[in-house]
């Protein structure tokens, strides 16, 4: 019996359990402070989250319905399986988590697991490399919000999606030996655009379902995760505001500067680091006010931010995985590699391109006395514009390399 009790199950349920009840205690003990925080994230979702994301998780789940999902699959298999070892249907994934921003890519990737449209190992790849955040919140609520300063979007931009890009050409040889999914562009010789059709056709088909049904199905599910990111949202505000309250970010933050001062930074930024391991907005709004630190270093720190995600995405992206076979582990492991890959590469194309900016007297517009929730609710319809935009520009081009590439192999076929 007490081998069993010193079983590391056990001790993980005393843990949990021990952690739940203590944050059961502060709330009652810092009453106001847990209201404040929990209507302060509730704010952030209501006016932000809600209507930014909600018609892309409606959007998709039709895609996926009408069987559309299936013809990208088809159509961009030439170009995603050699480049990212992964299905043409990772394609939309990557357009949606790109443009959009976390965490809409591990949900599309789930219900693309559910359809059997990418292997486990497949959906694990996707998932570390399409979590990313949207370019709205990086040039509008960081660059101009926080920092007062486009150029710096810019430049926050370019290093993030360029990390992720990297990211995701190192995932391909995750678990390489994996048995792909087998995809109806192997199975047959027909030209691709008629076996695409044919795909999305028998998708549609097998799916079955009226189109009010599919609609009333894709609004209930949408719904569903959206109030589940809402419920972590309020959860890791409450959580980071009792950690302050009882001192615990203090010694966070005595840790984070230790280890910014080897790395020769600025050991003011570790309140930053702090606030960024639980919110991206919060860290990141922390790494705009320090006074005594260089430019260059607040920005690396943001795209280190950016790249992690904080563990309130952590928490809904591990909630949405739990629902398939996919696993969180490989997720977590990437985000440190994602924010490594973001802060070098910010370091690289700091000067060159902060320079060429500054020499071309790109705009500076000031914007004083203004959050982040109403500057993105403000600008909820050019959002929709600008993530309309990235989605169909990514899919043409894949959709061109993909057609060059199949051509190109067609021709080699036929000269053989």
């Amino acid at each position: 019996m007490l081998y069993n009790i010193t079983n590391k199950s056990y001790w993980k349920t005393f843990t949990l359990g021990l952690i739940a009840f203590m944050l059961v205690v502060l709330i009652i003990k810092y009453p106001q402070i847990a209201f404040q925080s929990s209507l302060k994230g509730l704010t952030t979702w209501w006016e932000v989250v809600f209507p930014a994301l909600l018609p892309f998780f409606i959007v998709s789940e039709i895609l996926m319905g009408l069987g559309v999902v299936h013809l990208m699959s088809v159509l961009l298999e030439p170009f995603m399986r050699p480049v990212f070892n992964v299905p043409g249907s990772g394609a939309f994934v990557l357009t949606m988590g790109l443009s959009s921003g976390y965490p809409i890519s591990s949900k599309i990737t789930t219900r693309l697991r559910e359809q059997g449209l990418v292997t486990r190992v497949e959906g694990e790849r996707l998932v570390c490399f399409t979590t990313t955040s949207d370019p709205l919140f990086m040039f509008g609520a960081i660059a101009v919000g926080f920092f007062h300063n486009p150029a710096l979007g810019i430049i926050i931009i370019v290093a993030h999606y360029a990390a992720a890009i990297l990211l995701g050409l190192i995932m391909r040889f995750y678990e390489r030996n994996s048995s792909p999914t087998i995809s109806a562009s192997s199975t047959n010789h027909e030209f691709i655009i008629i076996r695409a059709i044919k795909a999305m056709h028998r998708a549609r088909l097998k799916d079955s379902r009226p189109l009010g049904k599919l609609l009333g199905d894709s609004v209930i599910s949408s719904l569903h995760t959206i109030a589940l990111i809402g419920g972590f949202m309020i959860l890791m505000s409450v959580v980071l505001a009792m950690l302050d309250a009882i001192q615990i970010t203090s010694i966070l933050s005595y840790i984070f500067s230790f280890i910014l001062s080897i790395i020769g930074i600025s050991p003011d930024l570790s309140i930053a680091l702090v606030s960024g391991l639980f919110e991206v907005t919060l860290g990141s709004q922390q790494a705009s006010i320090v006074n005594n630190s260089m430019l260059i270093e607040k920005v690396i720190i943001v795209s280190v931010i950016l790249a992690w995600g904080g563990l309130s995405v952590h928490a809904q992206i591990a909630a949405i995985l739990s629902t398939t076979d996919l696993r969180y582990k490989p997720f977590a492991l990437t985000r440190i590699i994602h924010a490594l890959f973001a802060s070098i590469i910010t370091l690289v194309i700091w000067d060159p391109l902060t320079t060429y900016f500054y020499h071309n007297s790109l705009p500076v517009f000031l914007i004083t006395n203004l959050d982040t929730p109403s500057l993105l609710k403000n600008s909820i319809w050019s959002y929709w514009q600008l993530m309309s935009l990235i989605s169909i520009s990514v899919l043409i081009v894949i959709f061109i390399a993909s057609m060059l590439i199949n051509i190109t192999k067609t021709l080699f076929a036929n000269g053989k």
